[in-house]
């Protein structure tokens, strides 16, 4: 018992070794600071006891809301919140009607809400998807197959190729163990593994005997300890800051509950001015408040919620055939921020990763430099063999050994190469692919095959070269080696010269001609492989040259000068060198080739507020891991730009969910980047985001055009009671007539507006600021303009209709038909804010069409069906009765129309005068 007591006591001291102590322990060490047998693995009675402190290898996420909670949540929002109190007020004074049409508005509302949000946020239980479900583990001396889940600190790890890392693990052996961490750091190269102990332990990335939990095994096999699991993992971290981070208000819910506000005080301050003026003329007070809060309750527009959550659905409906995935609905409209430059100077930026999003993740030959002295240009991207080899300047289109110098220097590749390329996709290292993938351009491929392998020297980062001794198959010749690696390793076992096919002697002059070449090849941001071949490693014939790189996207540099031509500045933030960072960014016309970068060692030096001013002149970020990114963003945020984050790896997801959009790629992203974005490119192509952009915007001007619909309405429809309230004249519309106006007449016009299609011209509208309400100064006048013109038709007609002897049927039937006119011409200027009706076609939108059309014959029906007429207190109306009203009604749309007309004109002539 006193022994098992002392192993518990033990097993308490066991703790997770950080990956940049765990790289500089020794093997011994290791095992002792794990009390660990690196021989046999742990005990079961071990597992168990370490279980219980540091818990299982997942990730677990905090309780969260029950669904009612989140459900009740939205009725948060302060315009529901003023609707449920119209509804109540409706209730009290017994318009049950007005009080059922309301609470049914904001269920539709609140439910289509709540279902969008809801599964929109799963980003952080998403991340369970990406720990490995099993693995190879040693315990008690036996090699067992577990699920990754059950592991914990001091597990022994074997690795193999495909294999997924299951946890954080300290190497102790490796036999050639390149690991892809282009998920985790965005280095699109596979890291070389070492189990040696290192000296100094620098950034995550340049910890060559750590693998990290998540990236993928591409060659090799090794042999690990477990130092890290679940959150506490570099993994972990990026969960920790996920599920601190906050996903940050849009502009339309900000613009939503502001509006919500100004309608709560516009809706007080009428209750207060009733009251006054009926205090003041001696009516009884209660029955002034009942009045009041029926007028707040008439300027309320109960469709607003509706149309623009209707609108935003479409929108992302029409987004989806274009390959876009938006998952929450406000995001859309934060794209229209995004496309615009505001006045105010704050530049809105679209930052994005590189490895994978730019560029194709897919390492690609561009260049060749032959010993003696040809270059050729390599077209084609990816794993096949789509694309040509260009011989300079003459652009011929090389094939075999039409070029010997090329031909020679194609085949060596080929040749000393482990790597199989297999529908489109390598298995292996990216670099071999990329040779393997050039000599199916050039029509070798199946040239070593004509090799028997006698001897592989695997690569090593300390010798920084590979090389195999072949024989030719079926013919008694002498072997021949060829190899591959770093130019200055090369080139210390040559000894000669390929020209033409004929060895010739190496000459210093030749040496430092190749290292020119090599020099510049390096500079362009390429990496660069020399390949030699020969009898004997001290006698080798150089053969040249090889550029490889992972290319930019097909796409990428046009809509990279489409958004640098709209004002939008796009960045890049990779984990890349310097070098290749640039490269990428001149390739595909970054800032327009006026390039500024900064390292994530720079970034860590600048205080807060120097930061803010510095990263918006900043076009390339290099070396950065996932804490950087989420600094970028927020220094950016800071300073008032509206920031985009596009990206596909695990490093991403932090930045993701911080930005006020996070844009994850559809194929070639991780499942936590896709959860944790608000959308979704379905091809991973870049240039598909000026199509949402484009189609957000349009979504933004369908809104506006509804809102001044709806507002123009409500106030013409608040005005005339209150007009006639103050004046002491009887009411000209009873409570049934307010609400089909209110209800009935302002819902498919107004929901049909918010379908409007998409005006590409809509796009050159000027921007707006973030801090702008949606109600704009120029929108507001409309408004009022539309609403005075009603309000005064409508009275025109009451006064007109109005006998000496009091009101008739026919008064009201005449005053209640000309605001309903009035609402349909008005709902037909409303279609845009720019164009004249004729311009924007009058079919176009066929929905808008047909809704005019319904409340037109709806209207007719409660005018002439008796059934109605006594529900409405209405009576039959004349032919020539209606034709009045509708050429009176007409002039809201004339004089509307001639606003837009003398718009055009007054922002035309600046442009022809200088």
């Amino acid at each position: 018992e006193e022994c098992e007591l002392k192993i518990v006591e033990q097993e308490k001291e066991v703790t997770v070794l950080p990956p940049k102590d765990a790289c500089k322990c020794h093997k011994e060490d290791l095992a002792k600071a794990l009390n660990v047998d690196l021989h046999t693995g742990l005990s079961e009675f071990s597992v168990l006891q370490r279980r219980l402190k540091h818990g299982w290898n997942e990730f677990s996420v905090e309780n969260t809301e029950p669904i009612w909670k989140k459900y009740l949540d939205q009725f948060k929002n302060p315009l529901i919140l003023l609707l449920l109190a119209s509804a109540l007020v409706s209730v009290i004074t017994k318009e049950f009607e007005d009080a059922a049409s309301i609470a049914m508005a904001v269920l539709i509302v609140v439910t289509v809400a709540f279902i969008q949000e809801y599964r929109s946020e799963k980003s952080l239980e998403e991340l369970n998807k990406l720990v490995p479900p099993e693995c190879n583990c040693l315990r008690e001396g036996k090699l067992q197959h577990l699920l990754a889940r059950e592991l914990v600190p001091g597990d022994i790890i074997y690795l193999s190729v495909g294999d997924r890392v299951p946890a954080d693990l300290r190497l102790i052996e490796v036999t050639d163990l390149l690991v892809d961490e282009s998920s985790f750091t965005g280095e699109a190269e596979p890291c070389n593994k070492t189990d040696g102990v290192l000296l100094e332990a620098g950034d995550i990335t340049t910890l060559s005997n750590v693998v990290f939990m998540g990236t993928l095994v591409r060659y090799g096999k090794g042999k690990g300890v477990v130092i890290g699991t679940g959150e506490n993992s570099q993994f972990g971290e990026v969960f920790k800051m996920m599920q601190a981070e906050e996903t940050p208000k849009t502009p339309l819910q900000k613009s939503m509950d502001g509006l919500g506000k100004q309608l709560t005080l516009f809706s007080f301050g009428i209750i207060g001015l009733i009251m006054l003026l009926g205090w003041l003329q001696g009516k009884h007070l209660l029955s002034m408040f009942t009045i009041g809060v029926s007028l707040a309750v008439a300027a309320i527009p109960e469709g607003l919620p509706i149309v623009v959550t209707v609108t935003l659905v479409l929108g992302i409906l029409r987004m989806a055939k274009k390959r876009v995935i938006v998952k929450k609905l406000p995001i859309v409209e934060t794209l229209v921020l995004i496309k615009n430059f505001p006045a105010s100077g704050c530049c809105n930026v679209i930052c994005s990763d590189k490895t994978g999003t730019l560029t194709a993740n897919e390492m690609t030959v561009t260049r060749l430099v032959t010993s003696d002295g040809f270059q050729a240009e390599v077209s084609g991207v990816g794993y096949n063999g789509k694309g040509n080899v260009y011989l300079l300047p003459s652009k011929e289109i090389l094939k075999e050994f039409s070029n010997v110098s090329v031909g020679k220097l194609v085949e060596a590749g080929c040749v000393v190469n482990n790597a199989i390329i297999r529908k489109n996709s390598v298995m292996g290292q990216p670099t071999e692919g990329a040779l393997i993938a050039l000599a199916m351009k050039m029509e070798l491929a199946d040239i070593k095959d004509i090799y028997v392998r006698k001897k592989e020297i695997p690569f090593s980062s300390e010798q920084k070269w590979m090389a195999v001794k072949c024989a030719l198959k079926n013919e008694d010749q002498e072997d021949i080696y060829f190899m591959k690696g770093a130019f200055e390793e090369v080139i210390r076992y040559c000894t000669l010269y390929n020209s033409g096919g004929i060895s010739l002697s190496l000459t210093p002059q030749q040496k430092a001609f190749y290292q020119q070449e090599e020099k510049q090849m390096g500079s362009s941001g390429l990496r660069v492989l020399a390949l030699a071949s020969g009898p004997e490693l001290g006698k080798l014939t150089f053969l040249g040259l090889v550029g490889i790189i992972d290319p930019p996207r097909a796409g990428v540099r046009e809509a990279v000068q489409v958004l640098f031509e709209s004002g939008v500045s796009v960045k890049m933030i990779t984990g890349d060198a310097l070098e290749t960072a640039v490269a990428i960014g001149q390739n595909i016309g970054l800032c327009n080739g006026k390039l500024k970068a900064m390292s994530g060692e720079e970034l860590d030096q600048l205080a807060e507020a120097e930061l803010s001013s510095t990263v918006k002149n900043v076009s390339i970020f290099f070396r950065t891991s996932p804490k950087h990114k989420l600094k970028i963003i927020k220094a950016l945020q800071r300073a008032g730009a509206v920031v985009s984050m596009t990206g596909d790896g695990v490093n991403d997801a932090v930045a993701l969910k911080s930005a006020d959009i996070g844009i994850a790629m559809g194929q070639a992203g991780t499942d936590v980047s896709k959860e944790a974005a608000n959308m979704i490119l379905v091809d991973d192509d870049f240039s598909t985001v000026m199509n949402a952009i484009e189609e957000g915007k349009g979504i933004f001007y369908n809104i506006k055009n509804f809102v001044r619909f709806q507002l123009s309405t409500s106030i013409s429809a608040l005005s005339l009671i209150t007009l006639s309230t103050v004046l002491n004249l009887p009411n000209p519309l009873n409570a049934m007539q307010i609400l089909w106006i209110n209800i009935i007449m302002d819902g498919p016009p107004a929901q049909s507006l918010g379908v409007e299609p998409v005006d590409r011209d809509t796009i050159k509208q000027p921007p707006r600021r973030i801090t702008d309400s949606i109600l704009s100064k120029s929108l507001i006048l409309k408004i009022f303009m539309s609403a005075i013109i009603i309000i005064s038709g409508t009275l025109f007609v009451f006064w007109k209709e109005n006998p000496k002897s009091g009101i008739t049927p026919r008064t009201t039937t005449m005053t209640f038909t000309c605001f309903v006119f009035f609402d349909l011409f008005n709902a037909l200027t409303c279609r845009s804010q720019t164009k004249l009706i004729f311009e924007i076609g009058f079919f176009r939108n066929r929905m808008f069409l047909y809704s005019v059309l319904g409340s037109f014959l709806g209207q007719l029906a409660v005018i002439y069906v008796p059934p109605l007429q006594k529900i409405f207190q209405t009576e039959n109306l004349g032919v020539l009765d209606l034709l009045f009203l509708t050429g009176l009604a007409s002039s809201v749309f004339i004089v509307s129309e001639f606003v837009k007309l003398c718009e055009k004109r007054c922002c035309r002539r600046p442009k022809h005068t200088k």
